[in-house]
This record gives C-alpha cells, structure tokens and sequence, in this order.
C-alpha cells in the first residue's frame, strides 16, 4: 500500500479519502482500499519523511492534503526499478478452492457462482477503465504513465476474463457430475 500511495501522490495531491476513491477506481485488486490499511500506511509514509501534508479549510471542514517529498520521491523510484518479483504473487483464495471437498455441493456451487458473479463485476469495472484511458489525451511527457497504467488495467481485465473462463468451467465440471 505504501508504494501505491507514493504512486498516486507523485501524480498529485491528494486528501485520503481521494487517494480511497482512485484506488477503488482500477486500483482494488492490487490493495484493499479500507480506510484503515491507507491510515496506516499514510501514517508509516509521514513517519519516514516520504510523505508530508498542508491542512485546509474547505466549506468550514479541516482537510489534510498528502504530498510526497523528495525521498519520498527516491523511495518511490528504487521500488519501481527493482524488477516484478513472480513469487511475490499470491492468491490466498486459492486455499478454499483447495479445501472445496469439505463443502456440501450446494454449497460449493452456490459459493462458485457468487464468485463468478464478483469477478464479471470486477472485469466490467476495468473493461470501462480501459475503454476510458483509450480516449484520454495527455501531454507527451505523461504517455509512459499512461500507458503502462493502461497495461495494468488490461492485465486485470485479461486476468478477470481468464478466472471467469476457468471458475465456469470448473461449476460445469461440477454440475455435470465429474466431481
């Protein structure tokens, strides 16, 4: 969570409740997004010196406005150039798939497609991401952050499509009594 925030404070200034609403916008499935784990995180970023804040008055209410500060900065761009690390990939999901045998099969078809359900919801969410960042100009020193962000966003999509193939596949596997 760390890494994102100095991510989207290098884009720009943000309150936390900004940095909630980007992160629930195409962000989600890399982090959670509670207004907690990004308290937490703001506050560990404010401790190190990553991340500093102005506090406004806007409409009567105070607001914290987060930045990111020079070695914040430096922070930020030793993450991005380590390269991706595979086995950091984890699905912790992947153990109630496992442990599916224990479940009644009412209960594992019910649980199958409830989970089908969230990831169509979950695709169609970044197929309008990334049908929005098809359309969104940007000046020529921001089409690099554009476009991996744009890749990201396609992975998700790609990876949403994929589990939503397989997930099926398995429910018909299962209703059609092969398991």
């Amino acid at each position: 969570m760390d890494n994102i925030i100095l991510g989207l404070l290098l884009l720009s200034s943000r309150t936390i409740y900004q940095l909630r609403e980007r992160i629930d916008k195409g962000l989600n499935m890399m982090y959670s997004s509670s207004t907690g784990s990004i308290q937490a995180a703001i506050k560990k970023l404010l401790n190190c010196g990553y991340i500093q804040y102005e506090e406004t008055v806007e409409n009567g209410k105070y607001k914290k406005i987060y930045s990111i500060t020079e070695s914040g900065k430096q922070r930020f761009t030793e993450w991005i150039t380590t390269p991706l690390n595979a086995q950091g990939i984890k699905n912790p999901e992947l153990a109630k798939l496992y442990f599916m045998g224990f479940s009644t099969q009412e209960k594992r078809v019910a649980g199958l497609q409830e989970h089908i359900t969230q990831l169509k919801r979950q695709y169609d969410a970044l197929t309008a991401i990334c049908k929005e960042a098809e359309n969104v100009i940007v000046p020529d020193e921001n089409k690099d952050i554009l476009y991996y962000q744009f890749a990201a966003a396609q992975y998700g999509k790609d990876f949403m499509e994929f589990n939503i193939k397989w997930y099926q596949k398995l429910l018909d596997e299962i209703r059609g009594g092969k398991l």
